[in-house]
Parts: structure tokens; sequence; C-alpha cells
């Protein structure tokens, strides 16, 4: 059955699904740490596991990703490799260094990674306009989405694979992007702080959005560099944002709501990631971020749209958003819900600690080492297509 009939035929029984989970016992603010049951997807006994061999902390190592200044090999990613397996780092800020410094920032990560399984996740924000991690000699200035909106889908998937070159010739293999969000209208835009605002919206019907994230995720992914739609199930509609504001919540998203429905059909384009987010969604499960929601990750997003790639979080460290939710705890709490790559990319000191908390999770109780077991298998099968464009 195709992704557009599947969605159609399953957002009525998403919306029902959801109001029943609502109704069976109320929801604290504060998610429990204990696990829910988990169903792995069965293994082929033909085939090799790759978790075969892996010791606790490789397992968990596949499920980070950290924080590095894009200018230079940060100590708390490099201590997070050498130390605790980590396999993924998240270049940030602002460099105008160009392809080859970067190139030289992202070779000491892997020679620290080296003999660790599968290849190191390199990962960026290379959206284009205010949000362009990466500049300087070999990378092109890229326009705003709403530029890159008002131009042909054709057009756009052919600059999408120039850009998408320029990231893998500095030894970047995902970048999260595009944002699939749905701003209402132009004249909410500037209310909308973390999109329209920022001119992030590619424009303000799904159709343009569907169309032109599309046509940058297949010219990047042509060229072997993979990409994450973000921000599921989408920050169109919420006034503050989730990286300086608190009790951020969404009043209007529903499990049929636009920037759902774009994500949705995004899978049709051979989506292999996704960015969760971390508002609440007061229409799906009120009192909980995203990010930390098994009716939202679990539910609407696996089980209801039939997403079986990786699902990666926002970031889970220094977002103003999370800080109700002790540290130790967010990285057990994603992991629980479904996701499978947690980011820690604002305050990278809060790896070690949230690492240990998961590793020591996963230690005493089954059902949750399960659920690491399902993670890294997900993230492993997800890091062995890095670099091949699609067939």
């Amino acid at each position: 059955m195709s992704t557009l009939r599947r969605i159609s035929t399953a957002f009525a029984a998403a919306a029902a699904a959801i109001a029943l989970l609502s109704a069976c016992g109320g929801q604290s603010a504060r998610p429990s740490t204990s696990s829910p049951t988990v169903t792995n997807s069965p293994t082929p006994a033909q085939t090799i596991d790759p978790l075969a061999g892996l010791s606790i902390e490789q397992k968990v190592g596949q499920l980070f990703v950290v924080g590095s200044p894009a200018t230079a090999a940060g100590a708390e990613a490099l201590s997070a490799i050498t130390n605790r397996q980590v396999d993924g780092v998240f270049l940030s800020g602002r460099s105008t260094t160009g392809t080859a410094a970067t190139r030289a920032v992202v070779q000491k990560f892997t020679a620290a990674a080296s003999g660790q399984p599968g290849p190191l996740l390199i990962t960026t924000d290379q959206e284009g306009g205010e949000v362009q991690v990466l500049s300087g000699p070999g990378f092109e200035t890229i326009s705003a989405a709403t530029a890159q909106g008002a131009e042909h889908a054709d057009q756009l998937e052919v600059e999408a694979a120039r850009w998408g070159r320029e990231l893998a010739s500095a030894g970047v293999n995902l970048n999260l992007a595009p944002v699939a969000d749905v701003v209402p209208s132009a004249a909410a835009a500037p209310a909308n702080a973390p999109i329209g605002a920022l001119d992030r919206q590619f424009g303000f019907d799904e159709a343009t959005v569907e169309t032109h994230a599309g046509a940058v995720m297949k010219g990047m992914q042509s060229v072997g560099v993979f990409t994450a739609p973000k921000h599921f199930p989408g920050l169109g509609n919420v006034a503050q944002n989730t990286d300086t504001s608190s009790d951020v919540t969404d009043t209007t998203t529903t499990a049929d709501s636009p920037s759902v429905r774009v994500v949705a059909r995004l899978f049709d384009n051979r989506a292999q990631a996704v960015m969760v987010s971390t508002p609440i969604y007061a229409g799906l499960d009120p009192g909980v971020p995203a990010a930390f929601s098994p009716k939202i990750v679990e539910g609407l997003l696996r089980s209801t749209l039939g997403f079986t790639g990786v699902v990666i979080t926002d970031d889970l460290s220094g977002a103003t958003q999370v800080a109700p939710w002790p540290a130790d705890d967010r990285g057990i709490l994603s992991i629980q819900v479904g996701d499978d790559l947690v980011l820690v990319c604002r305050d990278p000191q809060c790896a070690a600690s949230m690492i240990d908390a998961v590793v020591q999770k996963a230690r005493n109780d089954p059902t949750f080492a399960a659920q690491v077991d399902a993670a890294a298998r997900r993230v492993l099968a997800f890091k062995s297509k890095l670099g091949a464009a699609p067939g």
C-alpha cells in the first residue's frame, strides 16, 4: 500500500487511538523512566546480527550524537568517542573556514573512532539562510528556505545535489535538514519564532513544503549525503523557540495536521531519518515533550505512519524546554519511546552522564536493554547505507 493511501486511512484511526490512549489514565508532567513493553522486529535467521560481539557500551555509543564546534574538534566530543564509544558528532556554531579545514576537523574525529562498528556519523545543520553552519571556501552561500520555495523543485534538487557534494567533501554524511514544518500563513510567520520568523519554511501550504523538502532530500541523497526532515510533528504552530524557552506548547497540531502529512509523504522520497521535536503537543500527548512521548514516536510516527527508519531527537542537552527533566533521564526517556539517536549539542558536557545513565539502565533492565538493541540495529542499518546514492 502506498504511503499516500496508508496515511489517508490511518489518520482517522490515529486520532481515535490517541484520544483513547489519553483517556486511559492521566499523564504526568514528567514521564516515568520505567520501561514499557517493547516488541522488536525479528531478525532473519540467515542475517548476521550487527550487534554480535558488541558490548553494552558500544551499543549505547551508537545512540548518541555529541556536539562540537565546527571549527575545531571539541574536547567533549573527542572524549565521548574515545571513552564512551560514541559514534556520532554534530558540527555546531558557525564556521567560515571552508571545506578543507572542516574536513581536517572531521578527520580528527574519525581517527579517534577507528575500530568502532560502522562509519562515524558526522552531522550538521546546512539548511540555508539563518541556519547554515558551514561556509567559506568550497561552500556555497545557501539561500533561505523561503527563497528556495520560490524556485522550481527540479532546479532546487540540482542545487541540493551541489550542496550535498560540498558536505561530502568536508566529511559530513548526514544533514539535519530540510525543514518540513508548515507555517499556516504569511501573517502568522513573524510570531512563529523557531521557523517563520527566520524564513526557514519553504512556503505556507503543504504541497509547496512537500515538493521542495522532497527536492532537497532527493538532491542530497543522490550524492550520498542523507537527510533528516524536521521537526516532527511540526514547529509551524508554536510561538516560542524550544532552545531558549520553557513550556513551549502546541495546541493546534493533531494526527492529521499539514506538517504530519508532509513528513508522511516524504517517506515516498526515501526518508531514512526523521527529527522529532520537543514542544508539548496538547492534541497528541499533553504534558510530555514529543521526543519523550510514546504516543507520538512509537504510536503516531512508527505504528500509524509506518516509519521504520532512524528517529533523531532535537537537542536534549541545553535546550530550555527539556530543563525540567533531569539530564540523566533524558536519554533513557527518549530510547524508551522509540527514538534512536539522542542529540546532545547545545551543552555537550551533559553527554558523559547521559550516556552512563543509559548504560547503567541497560545493565539492570532487560526490557530497556532490548530497546537499546532495537535502536542500535536501526542506527547500524542506517549507517551501512551512508555515502551510497539510492539505487
